[in-house]
């Protein structure tokens, strides 16, 4: 039964819609496997088993009534701790919060639901989803399923670490200033940030400056477009949905290259694996042109990431974490004008670099996934300037408020996987979709997912 893990979240829907398994089965199969290795890689911090089967019950019933089923009809997934969830304790990943236990579903969830999910839990991220790593003190840090000693990334670290241990098929994430690629490039699995106008802004109020979208982490372009169509209330797909946009070709395109990081030094196995993405590009019948660097630092960016945690409502300031007390007292100096005129420069230069061309290619990290603990040491400011530079090829899309997507392009000499940024102007979602979809094909990337599960299956 353990072959179902290699199948992509709409194909298990497939397979429950023609009743070759029962949406209760695949839930037990995920179930097992989760208390089984969640214990190591800490992917999710609260599980719901009794809840999850009760909703693959429901589902089964409603296949067996004949009812028309939404994209995710009875699919496990799980739902990232910065969500409130009715019922169900919601953290934020921080102390601050550890007895909130909500008495409503967010809209995200209840899209979610409405998609057909069947929620095994709750997923761990960064405290507020601060810090591009998943190690908040309220619990252990997550792990990484391709190295255990390194992180998956965050502040979705635990959706990515469930998604490439095959805890489920498919995880919801959000994005704020890489959340969903730095984590997808550390654990070799396809991010997607899409504009916020494609969803709106599911986050609510807190999110002032409108950096922070919804999304997911998946294997396939096919599945990360499905959950786009679902958290855009497309339950069904069809018309207009980014489903049916991957049925369409992109045409001859300008891309730019930018292989250099305003803010430190690329690892030249990343480098290559972007310049190997450029020949595919190129044999695609794509032009590819290098441009340098966009111009920017860590302490200009500063104000902007200070502004956005000094307006998270925070239960009690005594137990937050020293990143996220200095984040929120140097967040106060600053009023919203202030912020949104460094944002205005940023998207200009970012504008600038684009210039012509249709799509920037990039890195989406500098570097591969550094090792648990890389950021437990130090001031909050330097701690903020290191992870900065896990974010500085990210960020930039998060403030032009457009998409972008990581693509697990290789691995390095090591066996850690290797991620490839594509991103394009304001609304530009299905564009990307279609050239990320050309890319999967061209170069799969799922084989080499597949080969890390078996032979951890084999280890056992």
């Amino acid at each position: 039964m353990e072959e179902i893990l290699f199948r992509s979240a709409l194909e298990q829907a497939r397979l429950i819609r023609t009743g070759d398994i029962s949406a209760v089965e695949l839930a037990r199969i995920y179930l097992r496997r989760i208390e089984q290795y969640n214990p190591s890689w800490f992917a999710f911090i609260r599980q719901t088993k009794r809840r999850a089967l009760l909703s693959a019950y429901r589902a089964d019933k409603r296949r067996r009534c004949g009812e028309r089923l939404p994209l995710f009809h009875g699919v496990p997934m799980g739902i990232k701790d910065l969500v409130p969830t009715r019922g169900i304790r919601t953290n934020f990943g921080s102390r601050s919060y550890r007895y909130f236990l909500p008495l409503f579903d967010a809209e995200t969830a209840k899209r979610l639901y409405a998609g057909g999910g069947v929620s095994l839990g709750k997923l761990t991220t960064s405290e507020f989803g601060a810090l591009p790593v998943t190690e908040p003190m309220f619990h252990p840090p997550s792990r990484n399923p391709w190295s255990p000693n390194r992180t998956p990334g965050g502040s979705s670290g635990g959706s990515a670490a469930a998604v490439s241990g095959a805890l489920l098929p498919i995880a919801h994430a959000s994005d704020g200033g890489g959340s969903i690629r730095i984590p997808a490039s550390f654990c070799h699995l396809y991010g997607f940030k899409p504009s916020l106008s494609l969803l709106g802004n599911l986050h609510g109020p807190a999110n002032h400056l409108g950096l922070s979208v919804m999304g997911s982490v998946t294997h396939t372009v096919e599945d990360s477009a499905a959950m786009l169509d679902v958290l855009s209330k497309r339950i069904f797909a069809g018309e207009g949905s980014c489903m049916q946009a991957l049925e369409r070709e992109p045409a001859s395109l300008r891309i730019h290259m930018c292989l250099q990081s305003p803010i430190g030094e690329v690892d030249s196995e990343v480098k290559a694996c972007v310049e190997n993405t450029a020949h595919i590009l190129e044999a695609l019948g794509h032009r590819v042109i290098e441009v340098p660097s966009i111009e920017g630092s860590a302490d200009e960016f500063s104000p902007i990431w200070q502004f956005t945690f000094s307006n998270i409502p925070i239960l009690s300031e005594r137990w937050v974490e020293p990143l996220t007390a200095w984040l929120r007292k140097e967040g106060k100096k600053f009023s919203k004008a202030d912020v949104e005129a460094i944002q205005q420069r940023f998207c200009a230069r970012l504008d600038h670099l684009v210039g012509d061309a249709d799509l920037l290619l990039s890195p989406t990290v500098a570097s591969p996934a550094p090792p648990i603990g890389s950021f437990s040491d130090g001031s909050p400011i330097e701690v903020f300037r290191r992870a900065a530079r896990l974010g500085a090829f990210t960020a930039m899309f998060n403030l032009w408020k457009a998409p972008a997507a990581s693509l697990p392009m290789g691995v390095n000499k090591q066996g850690l996987p290797l991620g490839v940024q594509i991103g394009a102007r304001v609304g530009q979602d299905h564009l990307v979709l279609q050239v990320s979809r050309q890319l999967e094909r061209a170069a799969p990337w799922v084989g080499r997912t597949h080969q890390m599960w078996r032979n951890k299956l084999g280890a056992r």
